[in-house]
């Protein structure tokens, strides 16, 4: 009798024909499970050291409000074209677990960052941290260690958004004479040392400088920017940067420039017209200048970014201000000044279907691989992965 497991990637196979028929071209694509009704969202995607891709994302009826929300995780064997049936990753009983994250650190652990979301609302959400040294095997890595990042931002951190939003030309947003502006009302939260403390939430890979310093970006909904956590040995402890200040500035996904400094790019998760939105620092990521509007349009959802070996930049995102029909990957060979090559990964010029949060990573071999949630209606749902060189970004 064949197993369940040859019986499912038999019709995995079959399904994702388009994969299989593009193995000699310069682009992959393919899902990594089938087709289904479950809310899909937020991948993560890794090499392994063995040169096997692993990936995760969350997985329930909903999101923050629906408590059977897990995480799942799948492999990709080097060399093979179909991913394996997904598997347990991370479940925190009667809590949604949400925004998973993979690292491979340079001792060869495998990390799992994710979120828990207490009390159902992303402001009072817990962030977690899974480790593994026996991940290689087929199914879920075994873990041999969990705990919680706490962190604690002092008095810095009010006084920075102070600051910051003072040299900022002011956006009001305030309903009435009456209402507090803006700036006030985060600032006055900021003071609250509780506050403060919960609810940074993960999405984007760590990075690691060259000196071994990793870090890990972090948002948060509550206070509607970002900061970065940092660890100098290895994310046996952490502390906290001080805060990206800006309006609405979410996930930040960082590189390196050839000059050492670093730039943050960030979601727009405040009023239009939706642009990315960026950051720099030239401390190693202890402060963060002001986030500013770039000329990238952004629909107030997810991007990320990476520099490649070569040192040029590869970023995914949406490329349009009214939704999230439509994905793109852009290149650029000036650090950011421009972006001159554009693929498309997908659109939908109907404006139903959404292809968002985007993850990715360039392998040793040099390719390059993304994964994104893929929604074209109610039962139609997955992660979508797609592999690709440079050559092809460049239409060669």
């Amino acid at each position: 009798m064949r197993s369940k497991n040859y019986n499912y990637r038999l019709i995995f196979l079959m399904m994702n024909f388009c994969f299989v028929s593009l193995i000699a071209q310069k682009r992959q694509s393919a899902f990594i499970f089938p087709l289904q009704n479950k809310h899909v969202h937020s991948s993560s995607i890794i090499e392994l050291p063995n040169g096997d891709l692993m990936a995760c994302w969350f997985e329930g009826s909903g999101e923050r409000n629906a408590n059977d929300v897990m995480i799942k995780g799948a492999r990709l064997k080097k060399g093979d074209v179909i991913w394996s049936e997904p598997f347990l990753m991370a479940d925190t009983p009667g809590q949604p677990d949400c925004n998973p994250v993979l690292f491979v650190d340079k001792n060869k652990k495998l990390k799992l960052f994710w979120i828990v979301v207490q009390a159902n609302r992303w402001e009072t959400s817990i962030l977690k941290y899974r480790e593994s040294s026996n991940y290689l095997k087929e199914g879920a890595p075994k873990w041999d260690w969990q705990d919680v990042i706490l962190l604690k931002p002092g008095e810095e951190f009010p006084e920075t958004i102070k600051s910051e939003f003072s040299a900022m030309e002011s956006r009001g947003l305030a309903w009435a004479e009456y209402a507090l502006e803006y700036e006030t009302m985060i600032y006055d939260a900021a003071k609250e040392k509780k506050k403060r403390e919960t609810g940074w939430m993960t999405r984007i890979h760590p990075i690691v400088l060259p000196n071994g310093r990793i870090l890990l970006p972090l948002y948060s909904d509550g206070y509607n920017l970002s900061l970065v956590a940092i660890s100098d040995d290895q994310g046996k402890s952490w502390k906290p940067s001080k805060p990206i200040v800006g309006y609405g500035n979410i996930q930040p996904s960082i590189v390196q420039k050839k000059d050492g400094s670093l730039v943050a790019y960030m979601r727009d998760n405040g009023d239009s017209p939706g642009r990315i939105l960026i950051s720099a620092s030239k401390d190693n990521g202890e402060s963060w200048t002001a986030a500013k509007e770039s000329d990238i349009p952004n629909p107030g959802t997810s991007i990320d970014l990476i520099k490649l070996k070569n040192g040029n930049w590869v970023m995914a995102y949406n490329d349009i201000e009214d939704g999230r029909y439509s994905i793109v990957v852009s290149l650029s060979d000036d650090e950011g000044k421009t972006w001159k090559w554009t693929k498309q990964l997908e659109r939908d010029d109907n404006k139903k279907g959404s292809f968002s949060y985007p993850s990715i990573i360039q392998t040793k071999d040099g390719k390059i691989h993304v994964t994104y949630s893929y929604k074209t209606s109610k039962v139609e749902k997955s992660i979508k992965y797609n592999s690709f060189n440079e050559k092809w970004l460049k239409g060669n």
